[in-house]
């Protein structure tokens, strides 16, 4: 193993990409999602497609199963009733399946939800790979996080054409070509990670409309790189049923980012 690969930045990106492209593709990611489907709008409890019937209760999801409808939970057969809460492993592994279907509880500011995943969805099946790169050094920076002093909620149309509020907890500060930048931030409670949803002046031209980048955890001075070698496409730009956010007020670079995941290879013949 030559070990100088372990700290060349263009040959660590390029292990990130394949990485990447592996887990869009796998049989139950992103691209496998054929469905969101709000409870709300099926108070008889059934749902085209989804086996079982599914019905809100002030403890969580009630399942109701019948033998033919071929439902394991948990990995065994499922006959009767359940009771259950969001799902927070990844699809692969949601305690609802049905053959190779897995079927995902969600809750989205109180309101739930059920997703399913078919390996053979017809967007995985049509997957040629993510246009992206190729890397630029220039375009990772040094940058800093600068924390609000309590957390906001603002809202903002999401991919389904619904407003949702998105919390942040700062802002990402860097410069580029000696102008100041600024991208609001949300930050993982659990191990302090940001997440930013932007635009740039490419996005909708040669790019998806809007990308995410998630640049780690900052230093404890608040130091951070802000690689847009890493920008990753949404969910919702490998199937319809995601409910991405889209950027927050000012989240939008006046320059281009020619660099990271920009759109899938099917977009340069289908269009953006």
């Amino acid at each position: 193993m030559n070990h100088d690969d372990d700290t060349d930045p263009e040959t660590a990106w390029r292990r990130w990409h394949e990485h990447r492209v592996a887990t869009v593709s796998a049989p139950h990611g992103p691209l496998a999602l054929t469905g969101t489907h709000w409870l709300a709008d099926y108070p008889e409890g059934r749902i085209p497609a989804v086996p079982g019937e599914w019905r809100t209760t002030d403890a969580g999801v009630a399942l109701h199963a019948d033998p033919e409808d071929g439902l394991r939970l948990d990995g065994a057969p499922f006959t009767g009733d359940a009771v259950l809460t969001s799902d927070e492993a990844p699809p692969s592994h949601s305690r609802i399946s049905a053959g190779d279907l897995r079927i995902v509880v969600i809750r989205r500011e109180g309101e739930w939800a059920v997703r399913v995943f078919d390996p053979a969805s017809e967007a995985r099946r049509d997957f040629t790979g993510i246009e992206a790169g190729p890397y630029h050094p220039e375009f990772a920076l040094p940058g800093r996080f600068r924390p609000y002093d309590r957390g906001r909620t603002v809202q903002v149309e999401n991919a389904d054409g619904r407003d949702r509020g998105l919390g942040l907890g700062g802002e990402l500060v860097f410069t580029r070509d000696g102008v100041e930048h600024a991208l609001q931030v949300a930050v993982d409670e659990e191990d302090g990670s940001l997440w930013a949803v932007f635009g740039d002046a490419t996005g909708g031209v040669s790019s998806y409309r809007f990308r995410f980048l998630k640049p780690g955890t900052p230093g404890e001075d608040g130091s951070i790189t802000v690689d847009f070698n890493r920008a990753q496409l949404p969910p919702c730009a490998f199937a319809d049923h995601f409910i991405c956010p889209f950027p927050p007020p000012g989240n939008t670079l006046p320059f281009e980012v020619p660099v990271g995941e920009r759109r899938l290879k099917a977009a340069l013949v289908a269009g953006i």
